[in-house]
Formats: C-alpha cells, sequence, structure tokens
C-alpha cells in the first residue's frame, strides 16, 4: 500500500477482501404490495394500507359494518381474539411472536420508515436516520419468546457485504449458520445491511461517492432506542462485527461504553491509527470508490489517533465490557477456501493475526480481560468466522443474561 501525498486519494489499494465474497440474491416485497403473509400485504405491512378487502362481512350469520374505521377496527380485533384462542387450544402450538413495531421513533428524529415482513419472526425493518438524513436496512430476527422484553445482538458484516445496489446479499444470514444456529434463543437479531465501505464511523467530511456517514451516530445513539421500542427489548444489547466490522465494533464500544454488554471482534485489525490497520482503512474506502481523508482528515491528523480503537486511553472505556476477539493462525490457502481466493485469505489473516496479538499485548498492559482466540488454520472468511462465532456465543449469552 502506497500513498502519493497528502491530498490525494490511495492508489495500489488491497484488493483482498474484494476477492472473497459472490453475490447472493436477496428477496423482498415487491413495490406494488404483492407476495401477501396470512393475508396481510407489504402495503399494510408498511403502515399504508388496511387489512384484507374493504366491504361487508359475515360472521355466524350477523352482518359485520365494515364500511367504517371503527366497524373494521372491532372485527379485526374479534378475528385477531378468535385465532389466539384457536391456536392456544391447539397443543404444542408456542404463543405467536409479535410483529415489529413500525411506529417506533426516537426523540431526535430517527424513526422506522416502513417494515416488510418476511415470515413469522423475520423481517426486513428500514430506518431512518436523522443524522444521515436516509434509510438503513436491517434484517430482523424476533426472540424464540418474546413474552418478555430480551436483549439483541446486532451483526455488523464486512467491507464489500451487506446488500449492494443490485439487491445482491452477502451477510451473517447468507454466509453463516447464524439464523439456525440462535433459532431458539431467545435474543433479538438485528443484521445492518448497509453501510459498506465506511467502517461504521462518524465521517467529518460528505463524501462524493459514499454520502454522508454518521454510522457511531446512529448505531449508538439513534438506532438502539428505536428498536428498544419496536422489539420492546430489553436493553442489554451485544455487537459482533467481521474484518472492517470487527474494528468498528470496538470503536462503538468505546463510543458507548455503556450500550453493549459484550463485544465480538473477528478477523479485524484495531491499529487505525498507525499501520498496518490504518492502510487497510485507507484501502477499504478506496476500494468503494470512497476518498479516505474524508473519515478523519488527511494522513496523519490528530482524529485518526483519536479515533484508534487501540490506544490506550480507548482501551480503557472498554473495562467491564465482556470481549471475544478472535483471528486466524497458521492459515494455509487449502484450510481457506483453496486457489486464489483461499491465497488472499490467507496473506490477509497472516496480518490480521499481528494486528490481533498486539491488541491482545495493549488489553493486557490496561489490565482488561478479554478472550483471545486463535482458529488454527483459519483464514479470512465467513466459514472462520462462523467457527469465531460458535466459540464466542456461550460467553456472549451469558453477558446477555440468556445463561
Amino acid at each position: 500500500m502506497t500513498r502519493r501525498d497528502s491530498s490525494g486519494p490511495l492508489r495500489g489499494p488491497l484488493d483482498a477482501h474484494q476477492q472473497l465474497h459472490g453475490p447472493i440474491e436477496g428477496s423482498a416485497c415487491s413495490g406494488n404490495g404483492a407476495t401477501p403473509l396470512m393475508g396481510v400485504s407489504c402495503t399494510s405491512l408498511h403502515g399504508r394500507g388496511g387489512l384484507g378487502r374493504e366491504g361487508g362481512g359475515r360472521l355466524d350469520g350477523i352482518e359485520a359494518d365494515m364500511t367504517s374505521t371503527r366497524g373494521r377496527r372491532r372485527w379485526v380485533a374479534v378475528g385477531i381474539a378468535l385465532m389466539a384462542t384457536v391456536f392456544a387450544s391447539m397443543p404444542g402450538m408456542a404463543a405467536a411472536v409479535e410483529p415489529v413495531n413500525s411506529d417506533a421513533a426516537a426523540a431526535d428524529g430517527s424513526h422506522i420508515d416502513h417494515v416488510v415482513r418476511q415470515d413469522d419472526r423475520k423481517s426486513s425493518v428500514f430506518v431512518y436516520s436523522a443524522a444521515m438524513n436516509r434509510t438503513v436496512e436491517l434484517s430482523v430476527i424476533r426472540a424464540a419468546d418474546n413474552s418478555v422484553p430480551r436483549p439483541t445482538l446486532y451483526l455488523l458484516n464486512g467491507a464489500e457485504d451487506g446488500v449492494d445496489g443490485n439487491g445482491s446479499e452477502v451477510s451473517w444470514e447468507t454466509r453463516t449458520d447464524v439464523v439456525d444456529y440462535l433459532a431458539d434463543q431467545n435474543v433479538n437479531v438485528v443484521n445492518v445491511l448497509d453501510g459498506r465501505y465506511t467502517y461504521y464511523t462518524d465521517w467529518q467530511s460528505d463524501d462524493p461517492m459514499l454520502g454522508r456517514n454518521k454510522w457511531t451516530t446512529f448505531l449508538t445513539r439513534e438506532l438502539p432506542p428505536v428498536l428498544d421500542d419496536a422489539l420492546d427489548a430489553s436493553g442489554r444489547n451485544a455487537i459482533v462485527g467481521v474484518s472492517m466490522s470487527a474494528t468498528s465494533a470496538l470503536a462503538l464500544a468505546e463510543s458507548a461504553p455503556d450500550l453493549y454488554q459484550s463485544v465480538g471482534s473477528f478477523s479485524g485489525c484495531a491499529q487505525t491509527g498507525t499501520d498496518p490497520g490504518r492502510r487497510f482503512l485507507q484501502a477499504v474506502v478506496v476500494s468503494g470508490g470512497g476518498n479516505p481523508w474524508n473519515i478523519w482528515g488527511f494522513d496523519g491528523a490528530p482524529a485518526w489517533t483519536a479515533n484508534d480503537p487501540s490506544t490506550p486511553a480507548n482501551l480503557e472505556k472498554l473495562r467491564g465490557i465482556d470481549l471475544h476477539i478472535a483471528a486466524g493462525t497458521g492459515a494455509n490457502p487449502a484450510g481457506a477456501g483453496g486457489g486464489q481466493v483461499g491465497a488472499s485469505s490467507t496473506a490477509l489473516e497472516s496480518t490480521v493475526e499481528t494486528c490481533t496479538r498486539a491488541l491482545q499485548s495493549g488489553l493486557e498492559a490496561v489490565d482488561i480481560p478479554a478472550a483471545f482466540d486463535y482458529l488454527s488454520g483459519g483464514g479470512h472468511n465467513w466459514p472462520s468466522w462462523q467457527i469465531d462465532f460458535h466459540k464466542a456465543w456461550p460467553g456472549i449469552a451469558r453477558s446477555l443474561g440468556l445463561r
């Protein structure tokens, strides 16, 4: 990674990360409100349509007045009550999972823009960020049983992951078994599908290609109260990131020390104020068409050190948080997936391991406990991160009060 000067973007960006992923088509309701679920259209889920068709109806010979709003609400309530009674009386039927509250909003103006329900537990939730003046897409999976408030697990994806401009998705849900693995857990899972190439931080300046980025503000101040309301959540949270967002997960926890009970950071390079972490960050931004000097100023500006999660001052903010940090060790192309992807994964993870061991030394120097795991043969890829998550989950679950 080389830099021409301090007034222009980098050249020769690291492209290993770009070689690791392939698109997987996502799905969503069409814009005309199709793809109904149990008779409820996507339009109604957006809060702009009614339940079923307007008009008259008949229940046990009684003519239902469906021409007024009050009448419709009365008979919808009757129908819901009857359905609940029927399901409750059936052996082995669990209580239905409540849908996301699409009216949730924060005092700063951030709010849920609309919700598309995918199944009985999963919804695509679009949240308006006042700080960025834009809508952010999330995939939200409700806890197995939400009869009482439950904790929330936030999942961040890598630099080129999430949903791209063509609607293709590469994320925790498409690349790991996280959905099945947590299916019986009483935790709300929030998969952030936006924020590619941004390092999920607050940028100093708007970027011509990547736009306005105030991700620290959004993820630590705007989103949590909205989702706590929408999900009737308990207020206990964990956050897990991989690659680019592994660094972000640490930085976000430092920005809001009381927000997260646990942090998972897999295959990151936390030293964003010094090399090689600084060059990794700059290369990621350049690979997305952005200018890295729009993040914290020109190379070497004071804000680069101030935002470095690995400095002693910032590490101190992690004290008391349950930390799970992982990287691969002794990686080889075969273990990392083989071929060119395996070779890129190996080279990148070798450097990441160096970053991770430096982070471990830094935490030990300030006497902050953390669980470090070095996956033998692990690469910079989703199969390795799935294993990292499986190993970290028991500790994360305990911090959330699930065990």
